[in-house]
């Protein structure tokens, strides 16, 4: 930490020339460089950053089979496999358009009508929390960065440093919270013997987190598996929050994307609410409204009253000042444009309900479709989960001969991107799962053991 001139006297003369702006000339900077044990042991990091999750996108676009499928994307695509502006997003850009506004900086906490918007679009207008003003709400640099800044002030403020996240998460959950400095634990939650929820499980571990731990759960959609909670099942995992004392973090990245129905999809935060929570909450408007590359999301807090809400808010400010100063402002313009103006946010409901639905339909259309191929596994968690993601249950090497022989790509644990499955490919999706899970009959076992080994079922059981 160099806050005094005194822990200045451990660095380098150089960098102390190079941090007070007196950089010597570029070939003596790269030689004294080389020579620092610090950047020394950074030359020697792992170039391997990014080359699992990129493999698969580069292995697609060089396959040359005509029926490729890549289903490791995780954004939404319509029935031609297209990307989607949805119409409301270009309704909204010209109107702001129209209005010729300004480009100044926004505040640190960013658009205050989105912030407003977006609090009540996450709690309901009518919530107890808005009308006493004992929220707080910040624009935030998307989901990304709402959890980001979460986890900062959690760093900093919160006592313990256990995070408890699901298993499995989201991949960037754990990076975001481990370099805000937390500790990272997990507690049950997929169960792959059902392809479901393991509520048992679930329950069973949260009972035994210590008091005042942060929990992180999956407002709706739960990403990457798509099991989600049943309404009787969230309210049996508020009491035992409750009971242990345990800080609640809501991640909700597919409001109205999952269901359909924005109410439905935010019923779990705003019961937990409703039975007492004081919870943080993230939120992203990339899914539900297709503004991936606009970063909008929000970040809010939950206290126990306003002057609390204000003391969070200055903090809040004090944390993003240094990360990103403001946020950009073009995608929470046109997200508030949106929400504020009624014919809009009909035309958003309309179009979100349409893309839940499409989705819907596609786990629908595999499910007949492996019937139809003559599948004798069960396939109804694949109806059963919800959003975006399915966890197929196929195994590694099941996915390694879908990807060699149907040029089908996904992430080897077998989950899926239900957004890149259309009308046109489904089936033969459908064909291609069925040909690396089905049971082989008597006769082609004994053809197989004949044509690889030279031997019949006889001779093995001799030996």
């Amino acid at each position: 930490e160099l806050n005094s001139v005194a822990s200045w006297s451990c660095l380098p003369f150089t960098s102390v020339q190079i941090l007070l702006g007196f950089a010597p000339k570029r070939s003596t900077t790269m030689a004294l460089l080389k020579s620092n044990k610090v950047i020394y042991c950074l030359g020697k990091i792992s170039p391997s950053l990014g080359v699992v999750s990129t493999r698969n996108s580069e292995a697609y676009k060089r396959d040359t089979n005509p029926k490729k499928m890549n289903l490791g994307v995780g954004a939404y695509r319509d029935d031609q496999a297209s990307h989607l502006v949805l119409s409301c997003v270009r309704k909204a850009e010209a109107i702001i358009t129209a209005k010729q506004m300004d480009k100044e900086y926004l505040a640190i906490g960013g658009l205050g009508e989105f912030a407003k918007s977006c609090a009540e679009l996450a709690l309901g207008n009518d919530n107890e929390v808005l009308k006493s003003g004992r929220n707080i709400t910040v624009q935030t640099i998307s989901g990304t960065g709402s959890l980001r800044i979460g986890a900062n002030f959690l760093s900093r403020f919160h006592g313990p440093r256990d995070v408890y996240l699901p298993k499995p998460s989201w991949g960037n959950h754990t990076p975001i919270f481990r370099d805000a400095g937390m500790q990272l634990k997990a507690y049950r939650y997929y169960d792959p013997s059902t392809c479901g929820f393991d509520f048992k499980g679930a329950l069973d571990d949260i009972s035994k987190i210590p008091e005042q731990s942060v929990i992180m759960l999956h407002a709706c959609a739960h990403n990457p598996t798509g099991v989600d909670p049943r309404p009787e099942q969230w309210k049996e995992i508020s009491d035992i929050v409750k009971k242990r004392n345990l800080l609640v973090f809501f991640d909700m990245a597919y409001q109205g994307f999952a269901s359909g129905d924005i109410d439905r999809d935010a019923w779990a935060v705003r019961y937990f609410i409703e039975q007492g929570h004081n919870i943080l909450l993230s939120q992203s408007f990339a899914k539900n409204m297709g503004l991936y590359g606009e970063r909008v999301g929000g970040f809010t807090v939950v206290c126990s009253d306003t002057d609390e809400a204000k003391r969070v808010e200055s903090q809040l400010k004090i944390l993003i000042r240094p990360i990103y100063s403001n946020p950009p402002m073009n995608g929470a313009r046109i997200a508030a444009t949106i929400l504020n103006t009624p014919d809009l946010r009909s035309l958003w409901l309309e179009e979100v309900h349409g893309m839940a639905n499409r989705i819907i339909k596609m786990r629908e259309e595999l499910v007949a479709g492996l019937k139809k191929e003559g599948s004798t596994h069960s396939w109804q968690h694949v109806t059963d989960q919800i959003g975006m993601f399915c966890f197929t249950g196929l195994k590694p090497e099941q996915v390694e001969r879908l990807t060699k022989e149907f040029s089908v790509y996904m992430t080897k644990d077998g989950r899926i991107s239900m957004a890149g499955v259309t009308s046109g490919n489904v089936g033969y999706l459908a064909h291609g799962i069925h040909a690396v899970t089905k049971l082989l009959n008597g006769f082609t076992i004994i053809l197989t053991l004949v044509i690889t080994w030279g031997k019949t079922p006889a001779d093995f059981c001799e030996t």
